[in-house]
């Protein structure tokens, strides 16, 4: 028996999830997700912190969207989904060139000097320190709270999520797209590629060209807080040009490489080489030692040629939409490509201007 829905959505991380949360509230909607549990992969190995002047101009569009909805998260929970955090970033004379050029096109941001730079995060050597500026009001996100949120809405509007549900194929006929999968076949008029690292591999599935969408690995290590200091309330620091960056995370200091390795999609782990480059680049930038790591694990961070996702129905193949390529920018714009996908789908009016829409149109890409 074939299971139909008005949108079949193929993913279930935040990007499919917020998409079929916000589709739920007047249409039926299922999600097929692979693994066990939504959230999985990406979702569930970020950085989690909201950045308004992360990325290019589309992004930070995307982002200023979004603010909105992290901030009053109707239907998803009752109190915000940020909190208080500041990103900190800082350059070396090697990297004034980079640093100069994203103040530049940022807005709230302030330039600080070497010494105030080390008021905030006071592990931080001054010497290397060529300039610094803050985001105050760069905020964590809580990312479970958020996707759980996204759950319990979508099912409490009738929206089924099936897990263990990996499509081993996927084709249309007669106007409906069906998926057939180890839990089943299902059906609907349009199929939703939410599926990250795999969204390439959804794509030809189904008969639609790729987008060259490339899955990258970044890795992370969980170190001990440094001895003698409460670290709560110090801001994520960057380098200018994302050498790494460090963030306290629940009394300890979450530390990346910032690396961005091409590979095939798979539940990735940490590379120990890029991990031991990315915490000695730290241990250089600060005046404590790393001493052990408690844990590590890397996410794939999947980007479209251009870095800027991509958002919209594709030019060929008919009631096949395309959300993917989000990058490292995924949990931040949740909300407003969320909101797009519903507006898109429905023909609706865009809150988003249409410069960044077409920059996010799947159709960009020509015949490449």
């Amino acid at each position: 028996m074939i299971q139909t829905s008005d949108f079949l959505v193929i993913g279930g991380g935040i990007a499919g999830i917020s998409a079929a949360a916000f589709l739920s509230e007047t249409a039926r909607v299922t999600v097929l997700e692979t693994e066990t549990t939504p959230g999985y992969h990406a979702t569930g190995r970020t950085a989690a912190i909201y950045i308004r002047n992360y990325g290019n101009a589309t992004l930070r569009a995307l982002n200023a969207n979004a603010h909105g909805f992290l901030e009053q998260p109707e239907g998803v929970s009752e109190t915000s989904l940020l909190s208080p955090r500041g990103e900190l970033m800082i350059a070396t004379e090697d990297e004034l060139p980079t640093f100069d050029a994203y103040v530049a096109g940022a807005s709230g941001m302030d330039r600080l000097t070497a010494a105030e730079a080390v008021e905030l995060f006071p592990i931080l050597r001054p010497e290397p320190i060529a300039a610094a500026a803050i985001e105050r009001d760069a905020m964590d996100i809580d990312v479970d709270r958020f996707l759980q949120g996204l759950i319990r809405l979508l099912r409490q509007r009738g929206g089924n999520i099936v897990t263990g549900a990996p499509a081993g194929a996927l084709m249309r006929k007669d106007g409906l797209w069906t998926a057939e999968t180890p839990q089943g076949r299902f059906s609907a008029p349009v199929v939703i590629n939410a599926a990250g690292a795999w969204a390439d591999q959804i794509a030809r599935l189904g008969g639609a060209k790729p987008l060259s969408i490339t899955p990258m690995r970044r890795s992370a290590a969980l170190l001990p807080a440094p001895d003698g200091y409460a670290i709560d309330s110090w801001p994520l620091v960057a380098s200018a040009s994302e050498r790494w960056y460090a963030k306290p995370e629940a009394g300890k200091m979450m530390v990346s490489p910032a690396d961005e390795t091409p590979v095939e999609a798979h539940d990735a782990w940490a590379d120990e080489m890029d991990l031991a480059e990315g915490l000695f680049r730290f241990e250089q930038a600060v005046t404590t030692p790393v001493t052990r790591v408690e844990t590590s694990w890397a996410g794939l961070r999947s980007f479209a040629p251009d870095r800027t996702p991509v958002c919209g129905f594709d030019a060929e193949r008919e009631g096949f939409f395309w959300l993917a390529g989000q990058g490292g920018y995924g949990i931040q714009t949740a909300p407003a490509l969320a909101r797009l996908t519903v507006q898109l789908c429905r023909g609706e009016k865009t809150d988003l201007n249409a410069t960044t829409i077409a920059a996010l149109d799947p159709s960009r890409f020509g015949d490449a």
